[in-house]
């Protein structure tokens, strides 16, 4: 069974555009983002003072409401992202570098350190938080760490990561 992509959730005047690897399976099948039980990125979200109540993958469009969007780096479902080839990265690069230009939002904040190697083409000296030299001129590029429930940090140390992007959201402490 090939699973369809699940729609980006994006707009004008986004305050934070989020950016993960690529759908897993059951967002595939749900058509919704962060669709994965053992995915803890809701929780994170609302734990990091990002939203004002928890939200469930299938709201993830109200999120735009809060001035926030949803794409990946490639499209298509997948169990891992080990499962993504390069040429996949490669054309997903360039459509997301589009669409970043195109919707220019305050924050473009990838969900996972690799999702921003792929992305910028940089392998070293990735810091989280704030990168210094935007891929596009003019957007915060911010990585956090992914959300997945494989990532070995601690839940507190991921969600005072994700802390640092309210300094550039509308929900303030």
């Amino acid at each position: 069974m090939t699973l369809k992509a699940i729609p980006d959730h994006i707009g004008e005047g986004l305050t934070v555009l989020f950016v993960g690897f690529n759908p897993s399976i059951r967002s595939g099948e749900s058509g919704h983002h962060y669709a994965n039980p053992r995915n803890r990125f809701w929780n994170i979200l609302h734990q990091a003072g990002l939203t004002p109540r928890l939200y469930k993958p299938e709201e993830d469009g109200e999120l735009l409401q809060l001035g926030y969007g949803f794409t990946n780096i490639v499209s298509r479902p997948t169990a891992t992202a080990a499962e993504i080839s390069k040429d996949e990265y490669k054309q997903g690069r360039v459509i997301l570098k589009k669409k970043l230009e195109r919707f220019r939002p305050k924050v473009a904040c990838f969900v996972g350190k690799g999702v921003y190697e792929q992305y910028s083409g940089r392998r070293k000296d990735i810091p989280w938080g704030v990168q210094e030299e935007p891929v596009v001129p003019g957007i915060v590029e911010f990585v956090c760490p992914s959300s997945s429930g494989l990532v070995r940090m601690k839940i507190e140390e991921i969600v005072e990561l994700f802390r640092g992007l309210g300094v550039y959201t509308r929900l303030k402490d």
